[in-house]
């Protein structure tokens, strides 16, 4: 059996997989990226950017890529609450910032703008370019054994189409290959939670559908047909393309109503949920999965590491998937690629669980809570399971009169709507994630208390730990964002017009240590000029202070006015995150 040796396998060609693989790619990292599948995914699955990951993918330089692969949430606003998408519409909801109370703090968030991308449409995108940034990734490669020692990890992967087998050592193994994780399971990690929490069943059809719905253009469509035994509705339509390319997704309880993932069982289900008998349906695919809410305890077990749906794993909710899978990955790339290039220890690469696993357990708590929004709506309305149709559309018509009960229904369902937002503008939740790790370097202030909701509302700050905060600035006559002043896979030192000895020092460090430390003042009259004064009011430092921002564009180190030795403090703390065990 041959042998390749190379520095990290990622088992996995899923978000996860593939932005380790251009993020490593990027920093020169030999990496191997393995999968058992024959190409990218063939159905939408996940279909929602959210802010957070549009940043990464600006990082990796396909932002414009991705926003022609799918619709900004601008276009696309609505959730659409119908009996069927012929039927009766009642409700409508603005969700993910769309909504006019909500758009201005999203806008301000961030220089991108939330995507509706199908994932099958998304995974292409990040796999062109990783490929252009020379990444090795094979398809048609499973991986069957995974063992490990002190020095490194041995792999045994079948090519499938010829059933030869090889061996790939590698120094580190990222175990991204989603629920079903074979590295999750041979590498022994527990997972918290539960599973089989509900049933499912997802087809991927085509389906001309813009006489219905091109007038009112939304993310999703839930259908509340009366008369069946349908959990969560009878039906629920995530776009994919406009308007002929669509996600349906079934929800179901098996003991009234079992449904098998088949054509057969689903078009009967598909032409209720439309309405229109005269729409022609084509199902392209079709697929069973359960509801879970389940968080592995620890996301390293020596050189092994899991990420994406390896590491946690919850229903769709909130959108959260795809984009912590993603999320996951651009934290460790850079950890990987720094230990390995020889400018930190092993131990830097601890502080990747100490920072996600929180951040795992915050958006499967959070997707768990906001299914039974989905539930209540009906409710409301006075549809539930068992009723006749007859029942169902008599409630319906009590819904909707012009009586004491109508009004009361109405209320009822204006208010859950309102809650309802936890499920679709959490940006806090999207945002805000806040890390405490020996990669952090705190100076000694607390974390800023959230002045409202910490799930629904985003509070920047320079606190180190926290992400660093968007604002818009002017470099020569072009508009530019904060987050773009970190160069790629770069430490950066941000600061002001009195900063000048910060820069000195990063520059004096640069030489000192071996990687590349940016460096770059922000002002007025400045080449990265504060035009609109925004980065004054947020920065939290005086024009002599100092951020340095770790490659991931999170705040590693803060000092609030210059110091008597900037160099000898940029170097205590990259020492402290580079080498947490000296």
């Amino acid at each position: 059996m041959s042998v390749i040796v190379t520095d990290v396998l990622v088992v996995g060609a899923g978000p996860a997989g593939l932005a380790s693989s251009a993020l490593l790619a990027r920093q020169g990292v030999s990496a191997i990226t393995i999968t058992k599948y024959q190409a990218t995914a063939n159905g939408p699955r996940a279909h929602l950017a959210n802010q957070r990951t549009v940043e990464i993918m600006r990082d990796l330089g396909i932002e414009r890529e991705v926003y022609n692969g799918g619709y900004k949430m601008v276009e696309v606003p609505d959730i659409v609450w119908t009996t069927n998408l012929s039927g009766r519409e009642l409700s409508r909801r603005r969700a993910w910032g769309t909504r006019t109370d909500r758009k201005g703090e999203y806008e301000a968030a961030s220089p991108c703008q939330i995507t509706n991308i199908a994932q099958n449409y998304l995974e292409p995108v990040i796999l062109s370019r990783a490929m252009a940034l020379g990444a090795d990734i094979r398809f048609n490669s499973e991986l069957t054994e995974v063992t490990q020692d002190a020095d490194g990890v041995t792999a045994t992967v079948l090519y499938r189409p010829t059933g030869q087998e090889y061996t790939i050592r590698a120094r580190y193994l990222l175990g991204a290959d989603g629920g079903r994780s074979t590295v999750a399971a041979q590498a022994g990690f527990d997972f918290e939670g539960q599973g089989k929490l509900g049933y499912a069943v997802n087809a991927y059809i085509e389906a001309d559908l813009s006489h219905l719905l091109a007038h009112r253009p939304g993310i999703l469509y839930w259908t509340n047909h009366p008369g069946k035994e349908y959990f969560f509705g009878s039906g629920t339509f995530a776009l994919v393309r406009q308007w002929n390319e669509w996600l349906v997704q079934f929800s179901y309880d098996p003991t009234f109503d079992p449904m098998d993932a088949t054509e057969e069982t689903i078009l009967p289900r598909l032409r209720t949920a439309i309405g229109d008998p005269d729409v022609p349906v084509k199902v392209r695919g079709v697929g069973a999965w359960e509801l879970q809410e389940k968080i592995a305890t620890s996301y390293r077990k020596g050189r092994i590491f899991i990420a994406g749906d390896a590491a946690h794993r919850h229903n769709p909710s909130n959108g959260l998937g795809a984009n912590t899978s993603i999320q996951d990955s651009y934290n460790i790339a850079w950890k990987l690629a720094a230990v390995l290039g020889g400018h930190a220890s092993d131990a830097l690469l601890d502080s990747y669980e100490a920072e996600r696993l929180p951040v795992g357990r915050q958006i499967v708590a959070r997707a768990t809570a906001s299914i039974g929004f989905v539930a209540a709506l009906p409710t409301h309305i006075g549809i539930s399971a068992g009723q006749s149709e007859e029942e169902g559309f008599a409630a319906i018509d009590t819904f909707l009169s012009a009586t004491p009960e109508g009004r009361e229904r109405r209320q009822n369902v204006l208010e859950a709507l309102d809650v309802w937002d936890y499920g679709i503008n959490t940006h806090g939740v999207e945002m805000g994630q806040r890390y405490v790790s020996a990669a952090v370097a705190d100076d000694g202030t607390p974390m800023p208390a959230y002045e409202r909701d910490e799930e629904l509302y985003y509070q920047p700050t320079t606190h180190p730990g926290a992400y660093l905060p968007h604002a818009w600035l002017d470099h020569h006559d072009t508009r530019v964002s904060t987050l773009d002043l970190v160069p790629a896979d770069t430490w950066t030192v941000i600061t002001g017009n009195d900063g000048q000895a910060w820069v000195d020092a990063a520059e004096r460090l640069s030489e000192e240590l071996g990687f590349p430390i940016a460096a770059v003042a922000v002002g007025l009259g400045l080449p990265h000029a504060d035009v609109y004064g925004d980065w004054a009011k947020m920065r939290e430092i005086t024009d002599g202070g100092c951020l340095l921002v770790r490659p991931d564009k999170y705040i590693a180190f803060r000092a609030k006015d210059v110091t008597d030795d900037p160099a000898a403090d940029l170097r205590t703390a990259l020492t402290k995150i580079l080498h947490p065990d000296s």
